[in-house]
């Protein structure tokens, strides 16, 4: 039996993060009943998503632009990065609104389970940022979970020839957190009491 085009949209909708079978169905029924208004601006939106989105040649963030936003900031401070995992890191750190300084995103952590090794992870782009820019500090911003610390020392090691200051974030991340689901007070006192590795 073939499903019907709203059973299509519910299972793809489902497959998004935090969203099960139940929220997907009542994301649909909600856009059903109000799609004269809802859809076809949704859709304009995806569709211009789609056609414009760009990943930043030089942080990894997503934008509109080939260099980012904050990387072309010159008013942000280009001798800090904060090295995060995923493009949701940064966006939770810039909505704390304290970081001034520019951003490195990785892709992702190391996982033995998961199969993720060093050269799948946006390191040696990393490198190559502490080796042609003036950086002083690279601030650690992985989560607080053992994937993420065996992430820390990788790049600790791998940073040690350059003689560049590392710190991690300390106070207010409690183990297994990660930061998209902190609030911006518990960023803001991290990232204050970060620590040097």
């Amino acid at each position: 039996m073939a499903q019907s085009d709203i059973d299509v949209l519910i299972k793809q909708i489902s497959k998004l993060p935090s969203l099960g079978t139940r929220s997907a169905r009542r994301i649909v029924l909600h856009l059903l009943k109000n799609r004269e208004v809802m859809l076809p601006s949704l859709i304009a939106s995806m569709q211009r998503v789609s056609d414009n989105i760009k990943t930043c040649k030089i942080c990894g963030n997503f934008d509109t632009q080939d260099i980012c936003q904050i990387c072309a900031n010159e008013k942000r401070d280009s001798k800090i990065v904060c090295v995060v995992q995923d493009v949701t890191d940064l966006w939770a750190m810039e909505r704390s609104a304290v970081f001034k300084g520019k951003y490195h995103v990785l892709g992702g952590v190391l996982s033995a389970v998961e199969g993720v090794l060093p050269e799948d992870l946006n390191v040696e782009t990393l490198i190559g940022r502490i080796q042609k820019e003036d950086v002083s500090e690279v601030i650690l911003a992985l989560p607080a979970t053992v994937d993420g610390q065996i992430t820390s020392q990788y790049i600790i090691s791998r940073l040690k020839p350059f003689g560049v200051k590392v710190s991690t974030l300390a106070l207010g991340l409690p183990v297994g957190a990660e930061l998209d689901y902190m609030d911006d007070g518990t960023i803001e006192m991290a990232l204050e009491s970060r620590r040097q590795l």
